[in-house]
């Protein structure tokens, strides 16, 4: 019979601890539990004992002696690579979908037929039609935001040419791209071609097949991601940051509690505006309510706590927690990352389980299915429907336990914040990084994974990486990780960050860890990237910067995507867990080497957060010797402890 874990060994938060505990004693099954119970499969996919070809009914193939080949002669280099496209492909998938759907809301709203939506964001619009060639003299923001959406949705079906955003990359990696034969076209193409090159008697020569399934993550993140951080911004306002709150405790036990989760802000959006009208916060004071109290699971969480301070629940594994809580009255789900499990636990409480995505329906739950077009009548009705579930509660037990956190650090606001309205620059940020004061960057990103202590990776690294003058930036349930732990706070860097970051983040008031949005926002990374180049100092692409990306819990084929269109575009990136390809020594060369020497960016699978640790900080020193800059010294800088900054930092995120 499998182990069982302990609560300590399953997650570093003390939050997801005691609901385990409390799990354990309704006996309630988590995803913890049937990670314990589930074998990992010693032949499939994640295992570098073997790999499994089922892309034909003449198989599966199972390969786990050298030279072994599949009934059509496939090696293991084939299966592997194919194996690894056709999961980078359902992420770029997923993302850019995501991408398409605000494509078509931003063009409904300027149609005037999208309900309770607006351009909330005039100069952001015009920013966006700047870099899509929209001309916006003396044209009203709704004409151009027509425009710009129209253009946005032909890049999902183009065909030939280069998607509009390419262009916008340094100069040197679109020379790299057109060279290796990866720019995208069109994004839907590339991910058609991926599964179509990996159909049975194909494409079978594993470089060859990696460079479509690279093609297309390049036009999720060069695309259809990039197009959804955008077109959000518009719609629902640039992040800037605001004080939040992470954690189980940001459940109420005497008001009305909604929890959504998910990854589209469409729906969440509508939701935070009718949770705030004085007609339904009545409608719940005559059920007994204190009031209406919306909070967030996942990348849902990170788009309503950037923009609006909506409270977060938790990361991706505090999901069944939350409702083992007994104090959700409905949780609200649109697409991805979404357990099957979730309505037999709400069963076992008074919960409604509502999903309200067309392409996502679950057996046990309620299906509520959203259109943009009526948006704030539907969110009423959803909201309504938690309020009369309130009365049907039974006994709560809510973890008091929540962390404040200041988000919404978007690239916009990283200029203004380090230059001010005038003088706008990533030049500090820059010359930090030439001095020595800041030694490189991190992007921790990222899932959770139950088949490791959750949070656990994410909170060692990141405090690793503070210590040594890294400055880290993060999306997605890393974010969230790190927020649990008091990273997301400007006073964090007096407890955590080394001499010289800790002098950056006084100066600026900035918190040592940026939280940067969610999941399809890894784009602003990027933009953020480019930006650093373009100011000078630091290389003439992004493979020059002293910067390393990782996702040291990922789980999710949208993981992989995001990976591959940072290696592209010419980071070195670590991932943690287990290797998908490490069956196969070419391919796992293919991703380091081959790339590398390529594009300038790789992508590695370590298993030891210390390992992970060592490559990163090795590779920014690498970096930095490359550019002449000075060698890192931690003792040369951070004698201020000027902690005014912090204070004022802190009061203006409170007041809004």
């Amino acid at each position: 019979m499998a182990k069982l874990r302990s609560a300590e060994e399953r997650s570093r938060d003390p939050a997801a601890r005691e609901m385990l505990a409390r799990a354990a004693e309704l006996g309630i099954q988590t995803a913890f539990d049937r990670a314990d119970m589930m074998a990992a499969c010693p032949i499939g996919v994640g295992s570098s004992a073997g790999a499994c070809c089922k892309n034909c009914f003449m198989g599966p193939c199972r390969l786990t002696k050298d030279g072994q080949v599949g009934v059509c002669g496939a090696t293991i280099e084939t299966i592997a690579a194919r194996n690894l496209a056709r999961s980078i492909a359902a992420g770029s998938a997923a993302h850019s979908d995501h991408g398409r759907d605000l494509a078509f809301t931003l063009l409904a709203t300027a149609d005037g037929k999208a309900q309770g939506y607006e351009i909330r964001d005039v100069e952001k619009l015009h920013a966006v039609a700047r870099k899509f060639g929209v001309k916006t003299d003396g044209r009203s923001k709704e004409d151009i935001a027509r425009e710009v959406a129209t253009l946005g949705l032909s890049m999902f079906g183009q065909q030939e040419g280069e998607l509009m955003y390419i262009k916008h990359a340094p100069r040197k990696q679109q020379e790299r791209w057109r060279r290796y034969g990866i720019v995208p076209r069109g994004i839907d193409r590339e991910v058609v071609e991926v599964m179509h090159r990996t159909h049975m008697g194909d494409d079978q020569q594993a470089e060859h097949i990696l460079k479509g399934a690279l093609r297309c993550a390049m036009g999720d993140g060069w695309g259809g991601s990039m197009l959804a951080t955008d077109f959000s911004d518009i719609l629902f306002g640039t992040p800037r940051p605001r004080a939040g709150r992470v954690n189980l405790g940001g459940l109420k036990g005497d008001e009305v509690n909604i929890v959504i989760h998910g990854h589209e802000p469409t729906l969440s959006q509508m939701l935070v505006r009718a949770v705030n009208e004085p007609e339904l916060i009545e409608y719940a004071r005559s059920k007994g309510a204190r009031g209406i109290n919306l909070a967030g699971i996942c990348c849902t969480s990170n788009e309503t706590l950037v923009r609006q301070g909506v409270p977060s629940a938790g990361n991706f594994l505090h999901q069944e927690l939350a409702l083992i809580t007994g104090a959700v009255d409905a949780m609200i789900v649109d697409v991805q990352c979404i357990m099957q499990a979730l309505p037999s636990i709400a069963g076992r409480f008074h919960t409604k389980f509502i999903t309200t995505s067309p392409k996502v329906v679950i057996e046990g739950g309620l299906h509520m299915e959203f259109d943009e077009h009526h948006a704030l009548d539907q969110a009423r009705v959803l909201v309504r429907t938690a309020i009369d579930n309130y009365p049907n509660r039974g006994p709560v037990h809510i973890p008091d336990i929540a962390e404040d956190v200041i988000p919404g650090f978007s690239h916009e606001y990283i200029n203004y914040m380090l230059g001010g309205s005038y003088r706008a620059s990533f030049r500090p940020l820059n010359d930090a990084i030439m001095s020595g004061r800041i030694r490189g960057v991190v992007a921790d990103v990222g899932c959770n994974n139950p088949r490791t202590t959750q949070d656990k990776s994410h909170e060692w690294l990141v405090r690793e990486l503070l210590g040594n003058d890294v400055l880290v930036v993060q999306t997605g349930c890393g974010a969230l990780a790190a927020g649990k732990y008091g990273y997301l706070l400007p006073e964090a860097a007096l407890e955590a960050a080394g001499p010289g970051l800790r002098e950056v983040c006084e100066a600026t008031g900035m918190p040592p860890v940026l939280h940067m949005g969610s999941c399809v926002d890894n784009s602003r990374i990027l933009t953020v990237l480019t930006q650093v180049v373009a100011e000078g100092g630091l290389g003439e692409d992004i493979s020059d910067v002293p910067a390393v990306g990782m996702a040291p819990e990922w789980m999710s084929e949208k993981a992989l995507a995001i990976g591959a269109y940072c290696a592209a575009s010419g980071a070195y990136v670590l991932f943690g867990i287990d290797s998908p390809v490490g069956a196969s020594a070419e391919v796992t060369r293919i991703l380091s080497e081959t790339w590398g020497q390529a594009l300038g960016g790789k992508l590695e699978f370590v298993t030891s957060d210390e390992e992970m640790l060592k490559r990163a900080l090795a590779h920014i020193d690498a970096k930095r010797a490359a550019l002449n800059l000075p060698a890192y010294d931690a003792g040369r800088f951070g004698r201020s402890g000027d902690l005014t900054y912090y204070t004022r930092m802190k009061e203006s995120a409170i007041a809004g």
